[in-house]
């Protein structure tokens, strides 16, 4: 989508954890006809391109949209900063700006990410807050960003909430969020064997 000002924006989306708490990967859950990860980064390719999956070295994707690039973290454990500043690398000849997302949010809006994507406007990120917790996955990013992130990376500083502080960051309440997502569905993780049966419900689909 053309957004404001002319900025171009992509997507990024990060599978490359150990879904520890679902005990097999999430990226590979069946969610309608598609896998959780297909159906995040269809939902994010409906609204900025391009998308790029950033997965563990070595790790098996499921079949993705046409046309969605893949990278690799190039050091693990580094935590969702480390993904972030993979993607944001990929896309750094492609795109001004990313929504970046997890893998694991089946329940995402198209109208979530675009008013995430509105509210960017001229700062360097944007991310919601929802009382003290700020959500880094489901946040807009300027590529431009990235060699601060390597900075706070190599000093290990790998908390997001680092690179808020250290940026010209736009926070988002939740409040202004619920007139896209009135339930705020886009923030709702599928962590868990039980929180993916709760999605897959909500979403009206039948649960295995």
């Amino acid at each position: 989508m053309e957004a404001v000002r002319g900025d171009r924006f992509g997507g990024i989306v990060l599978c490359g954890g150990k879904s520890t708490r679902m005990g097999r990967p999430k990226l590979s859950l069946p969610f309608g006809g598609e896998t959780m990860l297909a159906r995040v980064v269809r939902i994010v390719g409906e609204v900025v391109s391009p998308v790029v999956v950033v997965a563990a070295p070595e790790q098996e994707l499921p079949n993705l949209p046409a046309g969605t690039l893949v990278t690799r973290d190039e050091v693990q454990n580094q935590g969702p900063i480390g993904g972030l500043a993979a993607g944001l690398a990929a896309l750094r000849t492609r795109a001004e700006a990313a929504y970046v997302s997890s893998c694991d949010v089946p329940l995402l809006e198209a109208t979530f990410i675009r008013a995430m994507v509105e509210a960017l406007g001229t700062h360097e990120l944007a991310i919601p807050r929802d009382g003290e917790y700020h959500h880094p996955l489901a946040a807009v990013y300027r590529t431009a960003l990235e060699p601060r992130i390597g900075r706070l990376i190599a000093e290990g500083r790998l908390r997001p909430l680092f690179l808020v502080q250290e940026s010209d960051a736009r926070i988002v309440d939740v409040s202004e969020l619920r007139a896209v997502d009135s339930t705020l569905s886009s923030l709702r993780n599928a962590n868990t064997p039980e929180e993916y049966r709760a999605a897959l419900r909500a979403a009206g689909l039948e649960v295995g």
